[in-house]
């Protein structure tokens, strides 16, 4: 049963059939047999060294002691692995430590990797996210400090929005960022609900967060954005002193016991050192990059999940025998028939097939829709395109996961 992540068959058929690669000189070099051997690789690495973590995360958990969140022992080796094969920046520019894949592909792969273990796989889509934030708004002293570490899942991420009294309405935190002689800030302030928030994955974990500057305006026109380090970093890339940023508390999440969606406390104890990102007030449109990256990852969360839950059912399905067949009425002698031959149970797996398979196919159009952007010299088609990501990614979000939780309980 471990095979049954994803539906091979169907993956293929959307990779090369359905919607095809973006034909472009970036992507010259990856034809059938490699875009083959790469969604073999990470259906590998997924069922052998992802999926035995599963078991751990849900029941040893992430665990709190004095401040410092410790892993289930498993994940370490598993995300040491991920990072070798350089699967945390398959997508990005090979200039930041990237392979420079099309997002289509690492549509592909990031499916079976996040269904074999969606709690392990936050701890990718925090720290990508986080990057790509560095990469688009940091300086040069930023990007030489952080960047490549964080491709290269050295050093984690994480995104600081939630506080207890705003949550929604984030205009009302009350995070605040005191700018100091040497043009850092001191920040102060509590955040909750922060995914992959502490742990022991990483040496260091390097947290954007949103926080206010004195005098700033009200509301969410007077936010801005800084990267807080756990841990400071010197000028030639040594770790320093602890940055004061403590976790206060775990959430326990049903599903994703081992991720540690953490409760942080910033500058209680001590200062805490950060510098902006980007420009002052500017902290909610450049935090909507990583957002909207966020949002397309809980879609595709909720898919993979779905995906393996009705392949988990139709093997299930396929090899459970209990009860006559329907067209054998009330014989004494009939046999007992696998359950997949009962009309309701066979209702039910045509509805996840097909929710699956159209699931599949619209995250993946929505990964070519990202290369379009990405490669094409037309502006028009460009400007068409990123119109449809907006459009789209809602519906990544939202109707994936709540078609996700209808397939997850029909294999129940």
């Amino acid at each position: 049963m471990v095979q049954l992540i994803a539906d091979r068959r169907d993956v293929d058929f959307v990779l090369h059939e359905q919607i095809g690669m973006v034909e472009h000189e970036l992507f010259e070099e990856f034809n059938k047999k490699t875009i083959d051997l790469i969604v073999s690789e990470a259906r590998n690495l997924a069922i052998k060294e992802i999926l035995p973590t599963f078991k751990d995360g849900d029941e040893i958990g992430c665990k709190l002691e004095n401040g410092k969140v410790m892993v289930p022992e498993s994940f370490k080796r598993a995300w040491n692995l991920y990072c070798e094969g350089e699967w945390l920046a398959m997508c990005d520019d090979p200039q930041v430590g990237g392979q420079g894949m099309p997002k289509l592909i690492g549509c592909a792969a990031l499916e079976y990797m996040v269904g074999a273990n969606s709690a392990f796989m936050l701890y990718y889509g925090m720290t990508h996210g986080a990057a790509k934030l560095v990469e688009a708004f940091g300086n040069d002293e930023q990007k030489k400090l952080y960047m490549k570490k964080m491709f290269a899942g050295i050093w984690g991420g994480t995104m600081l929005l939630t506080e207890s009294e705003a949550g929604s309405d984030v205009g009302a935190l009350t995070t605040t960022a005191t700018k100091k002689e040497d043009g850092t800030y001191s920040i102060q302030g509590s955040k909750i609900f922060i995914s992959a928030g502490e742990h022991d994955l990483c040496e260091n974990i390097i947290h954007p967060v949103l926080a206010r500057i004195e005098g700033a305006p009200a509301g969410t026109k007077g936010i801005s954005l800084f990267l807080a380090p756990k841990y400071n970093v010197n000028e030639d890339g040594s770790l320093g002193n602890f940055n004061n940023i403590v976790c206060t508390g775990l959430e326990h999440k049903m599903g994703i016991h081992g991720n540690a969606t953490a409760s942080l406390s910033l500058g209680e104890k001590g200062e805490c050192i950060g510098t902006l990102l980007g420009e002052e007030n500017k902290g909610m449109p450049e935090m909507f990059q990583m957002m909207n990256e966020a949002r397309a990852f809980i879609g595709m969360q909720g898919f993979a999940v779905a995906s393996a839950s009705y392949m988990y059912a139709l093997d299930y399905a396929r090899n459970r025998i209990q009860g006559r067949h329907l067209l054998a009425g009330k014989d004494p002698d009939a046999k007992s028939v696998s359950i997949i031959q009962h009309p309701d149970v066979k209702r039910q797996l045509l509805n996840m097939k097909v929710y699956t398979e159209g699931m599949r196919s619209l995250i993946y159009y929505y990964g070519k829709c990202s290369d379009i952007v990405h490669t094409t010299t037309d502006e028009q088609l460009k400007t068409d395109t990123s119109y449809l990501i907006e459009v789209l990614t809602p519906l990544v979000k939202g109707y994936v996961t709540d078609r996700s939780l209808e397939v997850c309980s029909h294999g129940v």
